[in-house]
């Protein structure tokens, strides 16, 4: 058997206040054993696990290797909006009137992600 990807992790300034961002973002919980000042934080999603580690250099340039979500309970444009509401910003704005298209937001360290259209709007 190949290898397996067991984490998708993320440097940043500080775990702990990262990790609680995207935890509210996808709605799961940190790792129990996760905690203010802690040099990484752990998440378990449904569809990933992520790691969160502190590193003291800060983030320079585009990411090389970014997160897709895809809502499941709401629409791409409520999703731009609660995420935006929980800290992230807008980058880029892809979304087209015929209803195609994504939105390139940023966490609050600055990584970008892009948000999909759901299933249902998929059709």
């Amino acid at each position: 058997m190949a290898s397996l990807v067991r984490h998708v992790t993320i440097d940043c300034a500080d775990a702990y206040a990262l990790g609680s961002f995207w935890a509210a973002a996808l709605d799961a919980p940190l790792h129990e054993d996760d905690h203010p000042g802690d040099p990484e934080a752990l998440l378990a999603t449904a569809g990933a696990t992520l790691l969160f580690v502190t590193v003291a250099e800060p983030k320079t340039v585009k990411n090389r290797v970014h997160l897709d979500l895809q809502p499941q309970d709401r629409t791409r444009d409520e999703e731009v909006l609660r995420l935006l509401d929980l800290g992230a910003t807008l980058v880029a704005d892809h979304r087209r009137p015929d209803g195609t298209g994504w939105a390139t937001l940023a966490d609050p360290e600055g990584n970008e992600f892009c948000v999909e259209r759901s299933s249902a709007e998929r059709g």
